[in-house]
């Protein structure tokens, strides 16, 4: 009788860590994955809305460029990505240039 109660009690206090130690790998990837990124994602919409015709940016393809134009009706930037040419690229998918924001604070 004495084994049995042993046993449950076991059972019990082994499910308990159980949960403490989910509880416990749920906050470290909260705070060293999922925090982080929703930080950056607010920074980058930051950008997307703060975007001005002149600034270096990427394309979400990877394709650098200069902001010739921004169409707030269509969500649309037009993009110089050489002299005289210009593609028209979703707001969505310009992001900041680093290397040029990198080289101008220098």
């Amino acid at each position: 009788m004495t084994t049995i109660i042993l046993a449950a009690q076991a059972a019990q206090g082994g499910g308990m860590s159980m949960i403490i130690m989910l509880v416990a790998m749920f906050a470290i990837m909260w705070f060293f994955i999922i925090r982080p990124q929703q930080k950056k994602q607010k920074e980058i919409q930051k950008f997307q809305n703060a975007l001005t015709e002149g600034a270096q940016v990427v394309t979400g393809g990877g394709i650098y460029g200069t902001v010739k134009r921004i169409d707030l009706n269509t969500n649309t930037v037009e993009v110089e990505i050489a002299k005289g040419v210009v593609i028209r690229v979703d707001r969505g998918y310009v992001f900041k240039d680093m290397a040029s924001s990198q080289a101008q604070s220098k």
